[in-house]
């Protein structure tokens, strides 16, 4: 691995001798990597297997969920339940504590969701999510076509309510919020970049404008996309992932190998990225820590 410099401080964030690790290959297509905070557990999704897998040092990879209605993002709620967003269903779920899947999102004003994508939870209970139409796609979904005309980001209220937030991106992907929260960021897989909106008392967001953009000639384009605890925004770009500092100055790209569709922080001190990249899942060492989903 090497890493791509653009900045001094980005040798705050990762060294540049930094080993990338493989942690299991021969997959189709990785997604959705999620680290259980307290359990010291890994969940990632693979999309056309239709199985979300599980790893631990203990156990190494094995299936977690088989048939997955071919999950996409994951993460958890405040109460440590795990969301996913299905591409084969267009659906949201969240897995109660008993196992029962209970469907949280299916329709937007009686048309069916493109494909929910990723997926993030408000310190309130709101459930964000992303909805392209990636789901609706041969190999990486079930081909149909789509009942809405638009491309929208979600809100799912602790009452249930399903709201959109906003309508007008090409293909809207990665979201997360700022540490505090008064921001969300939502990247455009098409358009090539990163917008940011200032999330009011009520939910709804507003003032969104351009954060950043992704540049390179490499394969990869803007997917999944996390904050770690410094308030630096990491995003899924061309060569490997790419990080801003919270200003929006572009420090560098750790570059991966294979495409990579998303990653998250883990193990005990939260200082190894997982990397979900292609067919591969890889590991690496880093100097700041993420942020824990609950």
């Amino acid at each position: 691995m090497s890493v791509d410099m653009r900045d001094p401080r980005m040798g705050d964030i990762v060294s540049g001798d930094a080993t990338l690790e493989v942690l299991g290959s021969g997959y189709l297509f990785t997604e959705g990597p999620l680290w259980h905070p307290s359990e010291h557990f890994l969940l990632f999704s693979d999309m056309p297997g239709n199985l979300i897998r599980k790893w631990d040092e203990a156990g190494g990879v094995r299936p977690f969920r088989q048939p997955s209605d071919m999950a996409n993002g994951l993460t958890y709620d405040r109460q440590g339940r795990l969301l996913a967003c299905q591409h084969a269903t267009s659906s949201v779920t969240r897995t109660e504590e008993t196992g029962d899947i209970v469907t949280l999102a299916t329709h937007y004003e009686g048309k069916e969701l493109n494909s929910p994508n990723d997926i993030v939870v408000k310190g309130d209970g709101g459930i964000y999510f992303t909805d392209p139409t990636y789901g609706r796609l041969e190999f990486f979904g079930v081909p149909r076509q789509t009942e809405l005309d638009f491309q929208g980001v979600y809100r799912v209220g602790p009452d249930g309510a399903l709201s959109l937030l906003v309508d007008d991106f090409q293909q809207p992907n990665g979201l997360c919020f700022s540490a505090d929260e008064s921001l969300l960021y939502v990247n455009d897989t098409e358009r090539q970049h990163v917008r940011v909106f200032d999330v009011r008392s009520d939910g709804t967001i507003a003032n969104g404008r351009v954060f950043a953009e992704t540049k390179g000639e490499e394969p990869g384009a803007p997917d999944g996309m996390k904050i770690d605890s410094q308030g630096n925004l990491y995003t899924c770009g061309p060569g490997g992932v790419h990080v801003f500092s919270p200003e929006g100055a572009w420090l560098g790209v750790m570059q991966i190998p294979e495409v990579c569709a998303n990653f998250t922080w883990g193990d005990p001190d939260l200082c190894t990225l997982f990397f979900t990249a292609s067919t591969t899942v890889y590991k690496l060492r880093v100097r700041v820590p993420g942020l824990p989903v609950f």
